[in-house]
């Protein structure tokens, strides 16, 4: 579409603004006045009135100025060394490096047809590609993978379908997810068909890049209307911008500038149809009609009035300096001094305001959050705190409203100048004094009130303190003033130095050792407490008058602070509710999406919050993951103020044309249309081809997850059956080998040995301690027992170790004992297995071998062995019995992980700690979620875990410090093979002191974008950042975990506690 004229001087001057950093609206109409419009005679001439600052380099001028009608600020790459130094004084450079680009940027627009925009946000893609493609190359930590497990990747009932990152392309997660839940938009996209005569048109840049691109998205957004899977992969549609533009330059993408380039591939692209389908009538382009609006410019610019239509897409607003969006808005629709806009003197001033006079059903805000800082040479972000609402009414603004709006912002202004005069006296009130130090005048003359009616408690403050007491406390008893005989026998003072007599030195100690009372002291208050001012001398009468007067001002100075209290919160109180009449409440606007952009100017993350109108309530888009948020949620990350993050964009939509939201209705059912049903026939076959794809992935999945299986089975069943051999050489049929808890055998086969929290075949510490457990039960057993058959023996001895060990499970213990490890059954106890499980387990301890040391035992062995072998299959589960014991085989190897990480930890190793402490709390969760006693404490494998990361983010920091190369390397290294990685599993779970850990390694990092630094630490930083502040939750892949060795029960008992003990003697504070 063919933009006017005065769309280009506005974008002429917002390039000026935004290359220039000159905020003055005359300067720069100024400057494009002199210069004919030719920008590189503009900014040479705006360099020339300004001192002479620091400028953008050039990679950065061409990102920032050739921009098509908003104003944009985006990040350019630093590594460019084939670039005019501009930094310097020397102004030729700086009209050489200008020229230079505007040359460049014409010559490459008439050989392509590509503008150099579009090569901007080329280089932005080809860098998102070739990261994507990198990515796949790399076998560290940093990769982005799916999970093997396809079920992992099912998409749950109709939850709203997720976009996979593939490389820095959060930004078109958040943008296309806030246009697709525009179901206007997303019905115009899947319903778009290219024109019929598509092959007999130009082959030009613009039909080769947009019809491909269109198709592209219509498949990307069908896919998000009926695919099975949780998240779907935009690859092939950034491929597509990807191959429109050949760049090597990498940068991360600014959000409102791909939104802005996004609408217009997309308009070209309806226009070509539009124009096929309404030959010979001015087509309309629905693009235009759903993100496009009008304003007119009125103003006066050298006592010359004038009016000006323009249209606008995305509306610019400035951040710094205002509190809230209304205030942004108006400081956007007015520049200059208005006061001669519509006054009737030929004034010399300049100045205009912006009425809109159509307001498109979508209303975008870009919020300008990012400064070029001169001196610095780069780009900032604000974080200033902004608040907008939910509904935003627009009359205020409108054209057809200017007179009314006209009146009230003028009392506005009336009523502010008023409500500055109210607050500066009221602050004379609350800060009263001529010093630095300033006080209420209330509390001033009650305080006065205070003193003047004060007792004096002695004549003078000195009178009764020893000189030489200490300060601050107790005073010593005083010394009397000696007799005159004794001043005489007393050596001068000047002499009592080394040469006195020890005589007189122990006769003064002692004339201070002795008390003595004063008998008009004895009323007084005691002189080590503190005494309160008051005045010497003061009549009744005076004191009477003076507290007459006092209270008296007193309260008039409250009355008077009251009343201008009361005022001031009026004043406030008319200025909101200005616009609040109907007839200035009659274009609403909801809120539609907040895009929020965190980190700093030139590294960050975006994620989308979105308002279902379905559900009512607010969605966050995050890459891959789509979670149900809140207002709350939605405030703390997209008002700015409280971290680093906060809105970028807003979209609004017409609250009373519901069809930008409404789902559409069957014709002939007048049912609605909901998934597959809203496709078109070729957009319907595209799906299900990639549903039964990804029904084939699980099909096969699952098969090889079953043959696994029966592979393992099989396995076990061999070792039993080879185990059962070996033992019928040395034991009678009548002993059969003691029931498995490693596998879950075929009937009538005798399983493997016993793991090592059982009985092993040969003796271990290990054995012997549970051996000996045994022994102990059928020795007080025979002792309590009459009758002494061994069946007898063992029903007895097996309830005595029950009775022992349900008094462990049921005991309350210090943290450093767990008696779950020193057997499984208080474990099961614990979690409440079946009977006939605990029943199975112990029968398997009394069936050990290594009991047949006597008569007794081994009679009793061979009994509880022919009990395991008369077991029938239907009578205990084995498949439950395997799954018990497997669970409690996860139990031991967590509490391994566990207790070897805080050792590491313990002892500083930090980057060996990690993977264990990572794995443990992994692992621990994993049993937690299937019953409170079936792991350990999270939250102190959360804090270890934390404080890890925490400590290996220090260590790594201040590596980079250091400035030396091999420490960079490292530190560099450190993060992005171990903290990186692991910080999705901080975000996962949205824990208040896991976001806070995070968000101190970030500003850690982040602090570093102001520091000075060499050229290719800085580099080396911004490559850094964006893994940093990616806000994905999505887990990249992890080493394998570490190997443990078998320990013993007594020895993982033993280290259990000794690392529990030594944890406890930490102060909370430092858990």
């Amino acid at each position: 579409m063919a933009k006017c004229k005065t769309v280009h001087q506005q974008t002429l001057l917002n390039q000026l603004r935004e290359v220039t950093g000159t905020t003055d609206i005359q300067l720069l109409q100024q400057a494009l006045q002199v210069s004919n419009g030719d920008l590189a005679e503009a900014v040479a001439f705006l360099t020339e009135k300004n001192a002479k600052v620091p400028q953008q380099d050039e990679t950065t001028y061409y990102q920032t100025s050739q921009v098509a009608s908003d104003r944009y600020i985006s990040v350019g790459s630093q590594a460019d060394t084939n670039v005019i130094d501009l930094t310097g004084d020397d102004k030729d450079d700086l009209q050489r490096a200008i020229a230079l680009s505007l040359e460049e940027s014409n010559r490459a627009f008439r050989e392509t047809g590509i503008t150099d925009e579009e090569q901007a946000i080329s280089r932005v893609l080809e860098a998102s590609i070739a990261e994507n493609k990198a990515s796949l190359k790399r076998t560290h930590t940093e990769v982005w993978s799916d999970s093997p497990n396809p079920h992992d990747r099912k998409r749950i009932d109709n939850c709203p379908v997720g976009l996979k990152n593939v490389g820095n392309t959060c930004w078109f997660s958040a943008v296309i997810q806030s246009l697709f839940n525009l179901l206007e938009f997303q019905r115009l996209v899947l319903n778009y068909s290219p024109p019929a005569r598509v092959h007999d048109l130009p082959r030009n840049q613009k039909e080769h890049r947009n019809l491909p691109f269109m198709q592209e998205l219509r498949n990307l957004f069908s896919l998000m209307v009926g695919s099975k899977r949780k998240y779907v992969d935009p690859s092939r549609a950034v491929e597509i911008l990807k191959d429109a533009f050949k760049s090597s330059e990498s940068q991360q993408q600014d959000v409102s500038e791909f939104t802005h380039k996004l609408l217009d591939w997309l308009e070209d692209a309806f226009q070509m149809k539009a124009e096929e389908d309404r030959e010979g009538e001015k087509p309309k382009n629905p693009m235009v009609e759903l993100f496009y609006g009008r304003f007119l410019a009125v103003g006066v610019l050298e006592g010359k009035k004038f009016e000006n239509t323009e249209m606008f897409g995305q509306y610019p607003l400035q951040v710094n300096g205002f509190k809230d969006l209304h205030e942004c808005l108006e400081a956007a629709m007015i520049e200059g001094e208005i006061e001669s806009l519509h006054s009737a003197e030929n004034s010399a001033r300049s100045g205009q305001e912006h009425w809109f006079t159509e307001l498109p059903p979508v209303l975008t805000f870009e919020l300008s959050r990012f400064e070029f800082n001169q001196a610095l040479g780069r780009p900032e972000k604000i974080h200033n705190k902004l608040e907008f609402p939910s509904m935003l009414y627009m009359d205020r603004y409108m054209d057809r409203n200017r007179e009314i709006t006209r009146i009230k912002r003028e009392e506005i202004r009336r009523l502010k100048e008023h409500l500055t005069l109210l607050q500066q006296r009221l602050e004379r009130y609350l800060s009263y004094g001529s010093g630095p130090k300033r006080f209420p005048l209330a509390d001033v003359l009650q305080y006065a009130m205070e003193f003047a009616s004060s007792k004096p408690v002695c004549t003078s403050p000195v009178e009764d303190i020893d000189a030489s007491a200490p300060p601050g406390g107790t005073t010593g008893q005083q010394l009397p003033p000696p007799s005159t005989a004794e001043q005489d026998s007393l050596p001068p003072l000047e002499s009592s130095g080394p040469a006195s007599s020890p005589t007189t030195a122990s006769t003064v100690a002692q004339q201070q050792r002795v008390p003595i009372h004063k008998p008009f002291t004895q009323s007084r208050l005691p002189p080590d407490l503190p005494m309160h001012p008051a005045p010497r001398h003061i009549t009744e009468e005076e004191l009477r008058v003076l507290e007459g007067c006092l209270h008296r001002w007193r309260s008039e100075v409250e009355n008077d602070t009251r009343d201008l209290q009361g005022s001031i919160t009026r004043i406030h109180r008319t200025i909101e509710l200005m616009y609040s009449d109907k007839s200035m409440m009659q274009v609403p606007y909801r809120l539609h999406a907040v895009l929020v952009h965190e980190g700093q100017a030139n590294a960050g993350h975006y994620w989308a919050y979105i308002y279902d109108p379905h559900q009512r309530c607010w969605m966050k888009y995050n890459d891959i993951s789509v979670t149900k948020s809140s207002w709350e949620e939605l405030v703390r990350d997209s008002f700015g103020g409280y971290r680093n993050a906060s809105a970028y964009c807003l979209m609004y939509i017409n609250d009373k044309k519901p069809f930008l939201i409404e789902e559409e209705f069957d014709k002939e059912t007048g049912q609605i249309l909901s998934g597959m049903d809203k496709l078109p026939p070729d957009l319907k076959h595209f799906v299900r081809e990639d549903n039964e794809l990804f029904d084939k992935e699980i099909e096969e999945w699952d098969a090889l997850q079953a043959r696994k299986a029966q592979q393992e089975k099989l396995a076990l069943a061999t070792a039993a059956a080879a185990a059962s051999a070996a033992s019928s050489t040395s034991t009678s049929s009548s002993s059969p080998q003691p029931m498995s808890i490693e596998s879950s055998p075929p009937d009538n086969t005798v399983p493997q040995q016993d793991p090592e929290y059982m009985e092993q075949p040969s003796p271990t510490n290990d054995s012997k301690h549970l051996q000996e457990d045994t022994e102990r039960a059928i020795s007080r057993a025979a002792a309590e027992q009459e009758e002494r058959s061994p069946e007898a023996l063992l029903n007895a001895a097996i309830k005595l170790e029950y009775a022992r060990l349900l008094r462990f499970a049921q005991e309350d213990t210090s943290p450093e004992i767990d008696y779950r490890l020193q057997h499984i059954i208080v474990y099961f106890i614990q979690n409440q297995a079946p009977k006939k499980i605990l029943e199975r387990t112990l029968l398997t301890q009394f069936a050990d071998r290594n009991l047949a040391f006597d008569e007794r035992c081994k009679s009793i062995m061979n009994v509880a062995r022919a009990k395991l072998d008369l077991i029938k299959p239907e009578e205990v589960n084995m498949d439950e019995y395997e799954m018990w014991h497997q669970a409690y085989r996860n139990f031991r190897e967590t509490t391994s992980f566990m207790v070897t990480g805080l050792e590491l930890f313990q002892k500083t190793n930090y980057m060996e700690a990690l993977m264990y402490l990572i794995y443990s709390y992994q692992y621990n969760k994993e049993l937690l979620s299937k019953g409170l006693y079936r792991g350990h404490d999270e939250e102190l494998l959360g804090h270890y875990r934390r404080q890890c990361l925490l400590k290996l983010n220090e260590q790594a920091a201040a590596m980079f410090e250091s400035g030396e190369e091999p420490e960079v390397t490292t530190g560099l290294g450190v993060m992005n093979e171990l903290v990186v990685p692991c910080i999705p599993l901080l975000l996962i779970h949205d824990a208040d002191r896991d976001l806070l850990a995070v968000e101190d390694m970030r500003n850690r990092w982040c602090s570093y974008l102001g520091q000075e630094m060499e050229s290719n630490l800085q580099e080396k930083l911004t490559d850094f950042l964006p893994k940093l502040l990616d806000c994905s939750t999505e887990i990249k892949s992890f080493h394998d975990p570490p190997k443990l060795p078998t320990y013993s029960t007594l020895e993982l008992c033993e280290r259990f506690s000794r690392i529990m003990a030594a944890l406890c003697r930490v102060p909370t504070e430092g858990r």
